[in-house]
C-alpha cells in the first residue's frame, strides 16, 4: 500500500482560521488597509499575454536587491517567506539532523523542519518571552544544521539584537541561521548589514505585512552567494506569478505610502499599549504590529474572547495552542480609525467578561 515517508506521517497540521472572516482583520498581521494604489494600478495594465507567459523572474529580483542594498547573486524572491523557509529546511536538513527554535514562534518553522526529517529541538523562551540566547547556544550539538529565528518573534512581538544573532551563528559554523524579519518595517532593526560577518546567516523578508501583499504571496531570501546558488537550483524557476513579479517594483517605488502606513501602526500600537495598561490588562511590548495580551488562565478564556469580539465585528487570534500562551490572543495593529473600532468592541469586551479594573478605554 502507497504510504508518505515516515517524517510526514506524524506531522502536526496547520490550520489557519481563514473562512468566515468577516469583520476587521485583526487576526493575521495583515496590513489592514491593502496595498499602494501604484500596485492596483500596475495589476489593471496586464493584459492576456502577460498572464499567458511563464514569469521572468530577473527584473523584479534586481529591483529588490538594488532596494535592499544587497548584490543580484544574495538574494531570491520567493513565494512569501514560506517558500523561503522550505527552501532552507530542503536544503540544509536530511533525516536524523537536529533543526532549532525558540518556542512559542512560527508554526511553519516546526512543520517544515519536520517534514525535512529533522530532530526538533525546541528551547523555551524566557522570563516575559525574553529571548533565551545563552540556552540556545548551550542546545547547539555537532548535529545541528538549522536555526529559524523569528526577529520581531511571532506571536509575542520580541527581538533579538543583532549581536546575539551573530553569537549564535558563530557557534553553529555548520548550521544555517534563518533569521525571518517579516515584520522589519514595524521595528527598523535589522541583521542585513552585518550578515557578511557569517556566511551561514540568512535573512527573509515578506512584503505581505508593512506592504500589504499577503495575496500575491511574495518575499525574498537573502544569503551568501555561494549559497545561494545552492538554493535556486532547488527553487523552481517559476515560483514567483507574474502579477507579483509586475507589482513588487511599484510597491518599492512608493515608499512614501508604506512610510504613512508604518507611522500609523505605531501610533496605534502606543495607543493600545497604553490603554490595556490603563485597564490592567497583561500584555508583551511589542516591536511588531501586532500585541500579545493575556485575557485568562486557559484557552476556554482566549476562546471567550475571540469569540466575543467577532460578535462585535472585530476578528483576533487565539494563540492559546502556542507554548507558554494559554489565556493569550494577538492582536493585529490598524490604522487610527480601526484603533477606535478596537478600544470600542475591547472595552465592551472586557467589561461584559469582568477581566479588567473597570477603567474606560480611549
Amino acid at each position: 500500500m502507497l504510504k508518505p515517508k515516515q517524517a510526514l506521517r506524524s506531522l502536526p497540521a496547520y490550520h489557519p482560521p481563514l473562512a468566515g472572516r468577516d469583520g476587521l482583520r485583526l487576526d493575521f498581521n495583515e496590513n489592514t488597509v491593502g496595498c499602494s494604489p501604484r500596485v492596483l494600478d500596475r495589476m489593471r495594465r496586464l493584459d492576456a499575454e502577460d498572464l499567458a507567459r511563464y514569469p521572468e523572474r530577473q527584473p523584479a529580483e534586481e529591483k529588490a536587491a538594488d532596494f535592499l542594498g544587497v548584490a543580484k547573486s544574495e538574494l531570491l524572491l520567493t513565494n512569501g517567506v514560506d517558500e523561503a523557509i522550505h527552501l532552507i529546511c530542503q536544503t540544509y536538513l536530511e533525516p536524523g539532523d537536529q533543526a532549532l527554535i525558540v518556542v512559542p514562534t512560527y508554526a511553519m518553522y516546526r512543520i517544515y523542519m519536520m517534514a525535512a526529517g529533522a530532530e526538533l529541538v525546541s528551547v523555551p523562551a524566557g522570563q516575559g518571552f525574553q529571548f533565551p540566547s545563552t540556552d540556545v547556544r548551550r542546545a547547539i550539538t555537532n548535529r545541528t544544521r538549522l536555526i529559524a529565528i523569528a526577529n520581531p518573534n511571532n506571536p509575542t512581538g520580541t527581538i533579538v539584537s543583532t549581536d546575539e544573532l551573530l553569537q549564535i551563528a558563530a557557534c553553529a559554523p555548520s548550521a544555517a541561521v534563518l533569521v525571518d524579519e517579516a515584520y522589519f518595517e514595524f521595528c527598523a532593526r535589522t541583521i542585513l548589514p552585518q550578515r557578511h560577518e557569517r556566511p551561514n546567516v540568512f535573512v527573509a523578508r515578506t512584503f505581505s505585512k508593512a506592504y500589504g501583499l499577503a495575496g500575491l504571496r511574495i518575499g525574498a531570501l537573502i544569503g551568501d552567494p555561494g549559497q545561494m546558488s545552492v538554493l535556486r537550483r532547488v527553487s523552481s524557476p517559476y515560483n514567483v506569478n507574474a502579477v507579483a513579479l509586475a507589482c513588487l517594483p511599484e510597491a518599492l517605488n512608493d515608499q512614501a505610502y508604506v512610510q504613512r502606513y508604518v507611522s500609523e501602526i505605531l501610533h496605534s500600537r502606543a495607543r493600545l499599549e497604553n490603554a490595556l495598561k490603563t485597564v490592567g490588562i497583561s500584555f508583551w511590548r511589542s516591536q511588531a504590529n501586532f500585541v500579545l495580551i493575556r485575557v485568562g488562565s486557559s484557552p476556554s478564556d482566549a476562546k471567550g474572547f475571540t469569540e466575543r469580539m467577532r460578535k462585535r465585528g472585530v476578528l483576533v487570534r487565539d494563540r492559546s495552542a502556542d507554548y507558554g500562551c494559554e489565556g493569550c490572543v494577538r492582536i493585529t495593529i490598524g490604522p487610527r480609525e480601526h484603533t477606535d473600532q478596537l478600544l470600542a468592541a475591547l472595552h465592551e469586551t472586557i467589561g461584559e467578561l469582568g477581566i479588567a479594573r473597570g477603567v474606560s478605554l480611549s
